[in-house]
């Protein structure tokens, strides 16, 4: 069963802070529809723990945080791009003051920490949950908004192109998407003169990620489909320290703890390990650095974890810059005012995506992307600390400002065929998604992990090609389920992120192989063209 909406200007797909934010600032003149999959504040943003970088302090300069941006990234980022997002930082976090998002203070000033990467304090802040903030006061100024549509529980399917007109067309144009209503199982065409995709990253592609549940790569997978060209997929980034504990899964430990001078050290020693590996900065080391020494110490010492420590800096200290892990640990039986936290990397960030320009344009006429669907050429081979919802805020408005500027020479959406249904049934074999799910997952947590070589990754690309036959079949045959839709998309994202470390004969930043230990003499993006 099939639907036409129409009743909007643009579409934006996905709810965190990329999406509402270019919805916000599109909302001044147009109507906008902001398609959520599951829950309006389910996505990434509201996990961010770390903050938002911007240079506020008078000892801080735009130079350094370029600088150090260029070197978190290896030299892979695009010095005009870091300049650009860099320099809107500090016009990003006034806006969000406007909103009302409760940022830490000092006798008045905004409060700055610091993390891993980063020569200064520099990070905007609320606590240890600046994510949630954030997200909580976006979607309240959205909720107020009387152009914007919020509609939660919509898995987009495909965006929707010329191939999908009434009358064929093979102009490549974005028209909206078709998306399934979660709740209904009805699916629907969302037709808009403009599109921003801002659905996250794909996170879960991994077996061990500290993204949600949804970061499945919809948007990178969706816009590959229409045409649209991706970079560095190969770039995903761990995180040096998620919370090893077999009941709870994903909860990550803040870079700021390691900021604030947590220590990284061997569980059964005692030693202090990062002095091995990078003596001057320590645990302040950049995370591929930090995340490649701890899985070292793993694979080395046949460990499960390490400990991260904080426990030497007084316990008020401790409780007062990290209340929600705190919390969260007291209630594991984990006391870091006084005990080591058992660590271990985990996926996440997608530091790869949709190929988008400062105008956050990708190559398809009609639609734009911002976030961390997108490869803006900010973060290069590995992403600074808490960049990233700063990218989001650029981007979004950046998308926004260029849909206004060019609107009045859109052309008003043609007629779309609506979704057809008629050849397909429903499932009766819901186990092939499972198992489908759990070995992509696996096989690339195994063979596309941290450290590569290339015979593990000619492994991962010949299960992801009969598992794609497999899948696509499933597909032909079977009404589309959330389930399905995104298995389909992780298998795709999988098969990039796949073929781009296939490409790249070089360790670089997150790419690190074993066969090429060596930096290239220039670093060049890894683009795939569809």
């Amino acid at each position: 069963m099939s639907t036409m909406c129409e009743d909007h200007d643009v579409l934006v797909i996905g709810s965190g802070a990329a999406g509402l934010t270019a919805a916000l600032s599109l909302a001044r003149k147009l109507k906008v529809l902001v398609l959520a999959k599951g829950k309006l504040d389910s996505g990434s943003t509201a996990w961010a723990q770390g903050g938002i970088a911007a240079v506020l302090d008078a000892g801080d300069t735009f130079d350094d945080h370029i600088r150090d941006t260029m070197i978190a990234g290896a030299g892979l980022n695009d010095r005009e791009t870091v300049e650009f997002v860099i320099e809107r930082a500090p016009a990003a976090i006034d806006r969000l003051c406007e909103l009302g998002v409760p940022f830490n203070r000092d006798s008045g000033d905004l409060h700055l920490t610091r993390e891993g990467g980063h020569s200064h304090r520099r990070i905007v802040h609320v606590d240890d949950a600046t994510g949630w903030a954030v997200q909580a006061a976006l979607l309240k100024a959205a909720e107020e908004n009387p152009n914007i549509t919020l509609l939660p529980h919509q898995s987009c399917i495909d965006l929707i192109t010329g191939r999908h007109e009434e009358k064929y067309s093979a102009s490549g144009r974005v028209w909206g998407a078709y998306a399934l209503d979660e709740r209904t199982g009805e699916v629907k065409a969302h037709v808009a003169r403009a599109t921003v995709m801002a659905a996250g990253g794909a996170g879960r592609v991994y077996q061990f990620s500290t993204a949600p549940r949804g970061a499945t790569g919809d948007g990178i997978a969706m816009a590959w489909r229409a045409g649209a060209r991706v970079s560095n997929m190969e770039m995903m980034q761990f995180h040096p320290t998620c919370l090893y504990n077999l009941e709870v899964k994903n909860f990550l430990i803040t870079e700021a703890v390691r900021g604030e001078g947590g220590h990284l050290l061997h569980p059964e020693t005692g030693h202090r390990f990062m002095a091995d590996y990078d003596p001057e900065r320590m645990e302040l080391a950049p995370r591929d650095v930090v995340a490649r020494a701890i899985d070292d110490q793993i694979k080395r010492y046949g460990l499960d974890y390490v400990h991260l420590d904080i426990s030497h800096q007084p316990p008020e200290f401790v409780r007062e810059h990290f209340p929600t892990i705190h919390e969260k640990l007291i209630g594991l039986g984990i006391d870091m005012t006084t005990q080591p936290i058992p660590v271990v990397p985990a996926q996440h960030y997608t530091c790869g995506g949709i190929v988008i320009g400062l105008d956050a344009s990708t190559d398809l006429p009609g639609l734009w992307a911002a976030g961390e669907c997108t490869e803006s050429g900010l973060h290069g081979a590995n992403r600074l600390a808490s960049n990233s919802l700063l990218e989001c805020f650029v981007f979004g408005e950046a998308a926004a400002q260029d849909i206004l500027c060019k609107w009045d020479s859109f052309d008003a959406p043609p007629t779309v065929r609506e979704w057809d249904e008629s050849r397909v049934t429903d499932s009766d074999e819901e186990v092939v998604i499972k198992q489908n799910w759990t070995e992509i997952r696996r096989f690339m947590w195994n063979y596309v992990g941290i450290v590569r070589t290339t015979k593990r990754l000619e492994r991962a690309s010949h299960r992801i090609k009969l598992l794609g036959e497999e899948i696509e079949d499933y597909y032909g045959h079977f009404r589309v389920t959330t389930d399905l839709i995104e298995l389909r998309n992780l298998h795709q994202c999988a098969q990039l992120i796949v073929e781009s470390a296939l490409r790249r004969h070089e360790s670089r930043g997150l790419h690190y192989t074993l066969d090429y230990p060596a930096l290239a003499e220039a670093p060049v993006d890894t683009v795939l063209v569809p």
